[in-house]
Protein backbone atom coordinates (compact mmCIF):
# COMPACT_ATOMS: atom_id res chain seq x y z
CA UNK A 1 0.00 0.00 0.00
CA UNK A 2 1.00 3.57 -0.71
CA UNK A 3 -0.07 4.86 2.89
CA UNK A 4 -0.02 2.00 5.89
CA UNK A 5 0.01 2.73 9.45
CA UNK A 6 0.97 -0.65 11.39
CA UNK A 7 0.41 -0.83 15.42
CA UNK A 8 1.69 -3.36 17.26
CA UNK A 9 3.72 -3.71 20.59
CA UNK A 10 7.27 -3.92 20.75
CA UNK A 11 8.69 -7.26 19.59
CA UNK A 12 5.87 -8.46 17.37
CA UNK A 13 8.18 -8.95 14.07
CA UNK A 14 7.46 -5.21 12.86
CA UNK A 15 10.96 -4.72 11.29
CA UNK A 16 10.32 -7.99 9.01
CA UNK A 17 6.35 -6.21 8.24
CA UNK A 18 8.27 -3.23 6.43
CA UNK A 19 11.55 -4.73 5.64
CA UNK A 20 10.76 -7.70 3.94
CA UNK A 21 8.18 -5.61 1.95
CA UNK A 22 10.81 -2.99 1.07
CA UNK A 23 13.06 -5.40 -0.05
CA UNK A 24 10.47 -6.68 -2.33
CA UNK A 25 10.10 -3.47 -4.29
CA UNK A 26 13.66 -1.82 -4.05
CA UNK A 27 15.69 -1.71 -7.36
CA UNK A 28 18.82 -2.48 -6.66
CA UNK A 29 20.77 -1.96 -10.05
CA UNK A 30 19.68 1.98 -9.45
CA UNK A 31 22.30 4.37 -8.21
CA UNK A 32 20.35 6.13 -5.38
CA UNK A 33 18.78 6.00 -2.36
CA UNK A 34 15.70 4.79 -2.49
CA UNK A 35 14.34 4.05 0.79
CA UNK A 36 14.78 6.45 4.34
CA UNK A 37 13.81 4.52 8.11
CA UNK A 38 13.28 6.43 10.40
CA UNK A 39 14.38 5.07 13.88
CA UNK A 40 14.48 6.94 17.81
CA UNK A 41 17.66 5.34 18.79
CA UNK A 42 21.02 4.52 17.57
CA UNK A 43 20.36 1.15 18.92
CA UNK A 44 17.31 0.80 16.95
CA UNK A 45 18.69 1.81 13.67
CA UNK A 46 21.49 -0.66 14.22
CA UNK A 47 19.20 -3.29 14.84
CA UNK A 48 17.21 -2.72 11.60
CA UNK A 49 19.75 -2.56 9.64
CA UNK A 50 21.40 -6.04 10.87
CA UNK A 51 17.58 -7.24 10.28
CA UNK A 52 17.66 -5.57 6.56
CA UNK A 53 20.81 -7.80 5.77
CA UNK A 54 19.84 -10.65 7.47
CA UNK A 55 16.36 -10.86 5.00
CA UNK A 56 18.57 -9.66 1.76
CA UNK A 57 21.32 -12.35 2.36
CA UNK A 58 20.63 -14.34 -0.91
CA UNK A 59 19.34 -11.87 -3.38
CA UNK A 60 21.32 -8.40 -4.50
CA UNK A 61 23.57 -6.50 -2.74
CA UNK A 62 21.59 -3.92 -0.90
CA UNK A 63 23.60 -1.10 0.05
CA UNK A 64 22.35 0.05 3.85
CA UNK A 65 23.62 3.21 5.64
CA UNK A 66 23.06 4.16 9.07
CA UNK A 67 23.43 7.38 10.59
CA UNK A 68 22.86 8.89 14.37
CA UNK A 69 24.24 11.32 16.80
CA UNK A 70 27.10 10.88 19.01
CA UNK A 71 29.18 9.16 16.33
CA UNK A 72 31.68 10.93 13.57
CA UNK A 73 29.25 12.97 11.11
CA UNK A 74 32.48 12.99 8.97
CA UNK A 75 33.20 9.15 9.00
CA UNK A 76 28.75 9.03 7.96
CA UNK A 77 29.20 11.67 5.02
CA UNK A 78 31.48 9.75 3.65
CA UNK A 79 29.54 6.87 3.66
CA UNK A 80 26.29 8.29 2.17
CA UNK A 81 29.16 8.92 -1.15
CA UNK A 82 28.46 5.26 -1.61
CA UNK A 83 24.52 6.25 -2.66
CA UNK A 84 23.25 3.67 -0.61
CA UNK A 85 20.05 2.38 -1.48
CA UNK A 86 18.65 2.57 1.98
CA UNK A 87 19.30 4.80 4.85
CA UNK A 88 18.08 4.25 8.53
CA UNK A 89 18.42 7.64 10.37
CA UNK A 90 17.87 8.60 13.94
CA UNK A 91 15.84 12.46 13.06
CA UNK A 92 18.19 14.78 14.49
CA UNK A 93 21.53 12.93 12.97
CA UNK A 94 19.51 12.95 9.24
CA UNK A 95 18.66 16.71 10.05
CA UNK A 96 22.05 18.02 10.44
CA UNK A 97 22.91 16.21 7.15
CA UNK A 98 20.52 17.31 5.42
CA UNK A 99 21.65 20.95 6.39
CA UNK A 100 25.05 19.95 5.87
CA UNK A 101 23.75 19.18 2.02
CA UNK A 102 25.65 15.51 2.30
CA UNK A 103 21.91 13.76 1.60
CA UNK A 104 19.15 14.82 -0.14
CA UNK A 105 15.55 13.00 -0.06
CA UNK A 106 13.79 14.96 -2.66
CA UNK A 107 13.99 11.76 -4.22
CA UNK A 108 13.20 8.53 -2.01
CA UNK A 109 10.15 6.43 -2.97
CA UNK A 110 9.81 5.19 0.60
CA UNK A 111 9.89 6.79 4.12
CA UNK A 112 9.22 4.48 7.35
CA UNK A 113 8.76 5.96 10.47
CA UNK A 114 9.42 2.86 13.46
CA UNK A 115 8.19 3.49 16.47
CA UNK A 116 6.69 6.72 15.77
CA UNK A 117 5.31 7.32 19.34
CA UNK A 118 8.92 6.71 20.83
CA UNK A 119 9.92 9.56 18.74
CA UNK A 120 7.83 11.61 19.50
CA UNK A 121 8.00 11.14 23.41
CA UNK A 122 11.75 12.45 22.59
CA UNK A 123 10.99 15.16 21.14
CA UNK A 124 11.13 14.63 17.70
CA UNK A 125 8.21 16.45 16.63
CA UNK A 126 9.80 19.47 14.50
CA UNK A 127 12.25 17.67 12.87
CA UNK A 128 9.83 14.62 11.52
CA UNK A 129 7.46 17.35 10.14
CA UNK A 130 10.21 18.89 8.55
CA UNK A 131 11.41 15.54 7.02
CA UNK A 132 8.27 14.82 5.75
CA UNK A 133 7.50 17.78 4.29
CA UNK A 134 11.10 17.92 1.93
CA UNK A 135 10.60 14.14 1.18
CA UNK A 136 8.93 13.77 -2.72
CA UNK A 137 5.38 13.89 -2.43
CA UNK A 138 5.24 11.47 -4.28
CA UNK A 139 6.42 8.94 -1.60
CA UNK A 140 5.00 5.79 -0.08
CA UNK A 141 4.74 5.88 4.12
CA UNK A 142 4.90 3.62 6.11
CA UNK A 143 4.11 4.20 9.82
CA UNK A 144 4.45 2.16 12.58
CA UNK A 145 4.31 2.20 16.22
CA UNK A 146 3.20 0.66 19.13
CA UNK A 147 0.64 3.09 20.44
CA UNK A 148 -1.70 5.41 18.89
CA UNK A 149 -1.65 8.84 20.81
CA UNK A 150 -3.03 12.08 19.31
CA UNK A 151 0.50 13.31 17.75
CA UNK A 152 0.86 10.26 16.26
CA UNK A 153 -2.50 10.50 14.49
CA UNK A 154 -1.42 14.19 13.81
CA UNK A 155 1.48 13.25 11.74
CA UNK A 156 -0.63 10.45 9.86
CA UNK A 157 -3.37 13.34 9.11
CA UNK A 158 -1.07 15.82 7.80
CA UNK A 159 1.28 13.14 5.58
CA UNK A 160 -0.59 10.71 4.72
CA UNK A 161 -3.74 10.20 1.89
CA UNK A 162 -6.25 7.40 3.15
CA UNK A 163 -3.70 4.99 5.00
CA UNK A 164 -4.56 1.31 5.53
CA UNK A 165 -4.24 0.56 9.36
CA UNK A 166 -3.80 -2.30 10.94
CA UNK A 167 -3.22 -3.38 14.87
CA UNK A 168 -2.15 -6.14 15.79
CA UNK A 169 -3.46 -6.83 19.35
CA UNK A 170 -5.16 -4.22 21.71
CA UNK A 171 -4.37 -0.86 20.26
CA UNK A 172 -2.59 1.25 22.99
CA UNK A 173 -1.68 -1.13 25.28
CA UNK A 174 1.12 -2.26 26.56
CA UNK A 175 2.91 -5.54 26.17
CA UNK A 176 1.41 -8.23 28.61
CA UNK A 177 4.45 -9.95 28.49
CA UNK A 178 7.04 -6.69 29.26
CA UNK A 179 7.49 -6.58 33.43
CA UNK A 180 8.34 -3.15 34.88
CA UNK A 181 10.66 -2.83 37.52
CA UNK A 182 12.16 0.09 39.82
CA UNK A 183 14.09 0.73 42.80
CA UNK A 184 14.40 4.17 44.55
CA UNK A 185 18.14 4.75 45.47
CA UNK A 186 19.81 8.20 46.52
CA UNK A 187 21.30 10.19 43.82
CA UNK A 188 25.13 8.76 44.52
CA UNK A 189 24.66 5.62 44.52
CA UNK A 190 23.17 5.00 40.65
CA UNK A 191 26.35 3.86 39.17
CA UNK A 192 27.13 0.99 41.99
CA UNK A 193 23.38 0.07 41.68
CA UNK A 194 23.31 -0.03 37.66
CA UNK A 195 26.22 -2.22 37.90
Amino acid sequence: PRNFIGLAQTGTGKTAAFGLPLLEVLKPELRHTQALILAPTRELGQQIAQQIQLFAKYTSTIRIVVVYGGASIVEQMRALKNTPHIIIATPGRLMDLMSRKALSITNISHVILDEADEMLNMGFQDAIDEILETASEDRNTWLYSATMPKTVAKIASNYMKNPIEVTCGTKNQAASTVEHNYYLIDNRDRYKVLR
